[in-house]
Order: C-alpha cells, then structure tokens, then sequence
C-alpha cells in the first residue's frame, strides 16, 4: 500500500513502516557513525558519506514527518531556532518579510535582529485585525510571510488558506509555524503554505528529552536546495540519537495530541468566569474570536496549548505558576506533564504579551487532577 493510502495515524504508529530490512527489527537502528566508507570504485554506499550531509537515521525520521504533512521533503536540524534561522538565510538580502507581532519570541527576536543588521526590510502585522496582513505585504518586495496558528502564547488563530492567497499574490511564500498543532490537526500545506515549520522538541517527540526543529516543503524548489546546503554547511543537522528519540516518539503522536485536547477542553470550560480569571484563551471555546476558522483548519482537535489571564497582575500571575503542586512551572510545550509558564517573566519587558498571562501546555494526565491543582493555586492568590 502506497503512503498516500495510508491514514497519518498509520503512518505515525509505524513509523513510515520503520521496519529494518537487514535485520527485520521493528525499531530501526541507530546509525552513529560519523562516516561511511566508499566502495572498490570509490563511490558512497549511501547516498551521502558523511554525517553532517545527514545519516540513514535522520533520512528515515525526515521521511516520516513528510509523509505526515504530505510535504514532498522534511529536513530536520538540531533545534528549532536553527531552522528557522536556516530559512531566513534564503531571505534575498534587504529583501521584506511580513510576521505577527505575536508569536514565539525567539523568532520575533531574531527577525528583529535580522532587521537591525539591515539584512532583511520587516513588518509585523496585528493578527487580531481583519485586513491587516494583506496590508503589511509589499507587492514584488515581500519575499517571505511567516506566521502561527494558533499563535503562541494568546492563541489567536490566523486563516492559513487566506494567507497563502495573500502571499501568493505578492510574489511572497508563506511559512507557517504549525508546532502547537503537532502534524496532526492541522495541515498547511493543503490549504496553500509552502513550507511548515515544527519545534520538533514539542508535541512531534513529546517526551521532553529532545531539541529539534524540523521544515517541511510542499514542492522541491531552489529556495528548499539552498536550505538544504546551508544545513550542512553550518553543520545543523539533527544528531542519530535525537533522531531514533524523535522518532520513537512520533509513533504516539496521535494518542498524545488527543488526550491533551480533551483535557485543554475540559480545562478551558471550568474556569471561563472564574472569579480569579479574567479570560481563558483556547481557541477551542465556541466563545473564542478565532474559533469558526479553527474548527475548520483544526480538524482532530483544538491542542493542548492555553493561557488564563489571571487577575491580580504580574505578581498573582507568576505566583501562581509557583503555587502549583502537579503541573510543573517549566519552560516548553507539547510534552505528556503539563507545564505551566509566566510569559512575561520569560519574554522580558518589551515583550506584546499581557503581564498576567500564564501559558498552559496541558499533557496527558487526568484532567480532574489538574483542575484541582489550578483551583488550589488560585486560591492561594
């Protein structure tokens, strides 16, 4: 049966039917070897000899992602920033890239960076304002649009086909940053992105034990060969042993990602109107402003990612991360233990995020246990 029969829950149970052909063993091998031999005519055995070209590993763990998001090629580096900077580098120089003004800030930061150096023309668009990233686009200027959705950490949603048209008609691509939505309820490619970007780190491996980043392309391009030269070049590819991680983790991908939406849900509903919450953002709630597109971009799910405005302020907000028994203060997202974090605290003054935001990454224990552990956090402030 060819992968494009298969359902992306096969295809991740199976790890792309991961299944070694010397040996038969379900769990492929690890291949650590840093260099492969050439044979008696002095040709590569494989097709590339070295590892930072990539390894038989890395390859098998890139095709799986891709058949996921029905991409025609994956490339995974060794962290999310490196592959987001990777892209960037395709920028043509001084040429505009268009982002929200809301999202991870560690891309925000260094396409701000990037701005400073004089290396790229930047505008950051409202998200929340109908018309806004049609206005920020430059026609034949614009080179590269890149944004979220649903964008960390407030959770707005950004209409992924009306971006692609948008873009498209600017003589722009469009990336969009789909890791809060693990490959698994949302699809950009089919509704028009050209490259989706993963912090393969989040819900793709789930176990918090590995840093990766991974692109994923819809069609083979020179933009995508450049990218795949500067990632060996500067020597980023994602190491074997990340690679057999990310990959065992993968496989559970599914099951993951639907425990964690049902309890973000549950989560979400019990505290709307609560008395020591001012808002609970989750695109999932019928009343939030981006629900109607994200129940028709987000189809198995609406995510484990949330944030609660709390009342009180920065103090209350970061006290409350403190006061927490089950739910563990920590930076990251997407894993199986929820985790709770004071943006503010973390993205520093300057930063667009409301000072009493906590950001939620709801993992897989009983909901009822982490209800019970925000209730006694907030009763405590």
């Amino acid at each position: 049966m060819s992968n494009g029969a298969l359902r992306p829950e096969t295809i991740a149970a199976h790890a792309l039917r991961a299944v070694d052909e010397a040996t038969g063993a379900v769990v492929p091998p690890i291949y650590l070897s840093s260099t492969y031999a050439r044979d008696e005519n002095y040709k590569p055995l494989l097709k590339e000899n070295y590892v930072r070209n990539g390894n038989p590993t890395l390859w098998r763990t890139e095709e799986a992602i891709a058949a996921l998001e029905r991409g025609t090629s994956a490339l995974l580096f060794a962290s999310g920033m490196a592959a987001i900077a990777t892209l960037l580098e395709t920028v043509p120089p001084g040429a505009h890239v268009v982002a929200p003004d809301v999202m991870y800030y560690g891309t925000r930061d260094w396409m701000k960076r990037l701005e400073g150096l004089g290396r790229i023309t930047l505008t950051l668009f409202d998200p929340t304002k109908n018309g806004a990233l049609e206005a920020a686009l430059q026609r034949g200027k614009t080179d590269l649009v890149w944004i979220e959705t649903p964008l960390n950490p407030t959770w707005d949603v950004i209409d992924i086909e009306a971006a692609a048209k948008a873009a498209h008609a600017a003589g722009a691509i469009l990336a969009v940053d789909a890791t809060a939505t693990g490959a698994v309820t949302t699809q950009p490619l089919k509704l028009g992105a050209d490259i989706v970007f993963h912090s393969a780190t989040k819900y793709l491996n789930g176990h918090s034990d590995v840093l990766a980043g991974v692109l994923v392309t819809r069609e083979e391009s020179q933009r995508w060969a450049d990218v795949r030269m500067l990632r060996t070049k500067m020597g980023a590819p994602l190491a074997p042993l990340d690679c057999f991680l990310l990959l065992r983790g993968l496989r559970t991908v599914f099951v993951r990602y639907r425990q964690c939406s049902a309890n973000a849900m549950a989560i979400a509903k019990h505290f709307v109107g609560h008395p020591k919450v001012d808002r609970v953002l989750y695109p999932g709630l019928a009343s939030h402003p981006g629900h109607a597109i994200a129940a028709r971009q987000m189809t198995d799910g609406f995510g484990g990612m949330m944030s609660l405005l709390v009342k009180g302020g920065f103090d209350d907000a970061q006290k409350l991360c403190t006061r927490l028994k089950v739910i563990v203060p920590a930076t990251s997202l997407g894993g199986v233990e929820s985790l709770a974090e004071h943006r503010k605290a973390v993205e520093g003054p300057a930063s667009p995020v409301p000072d009493n935001l906590v950001r939620l990454s709801i993992g897989i224990e009983h909901a009822d246990d982490l209800i019970a552990d925000l209730e006694q956090a907030l009763a405590g402030i």
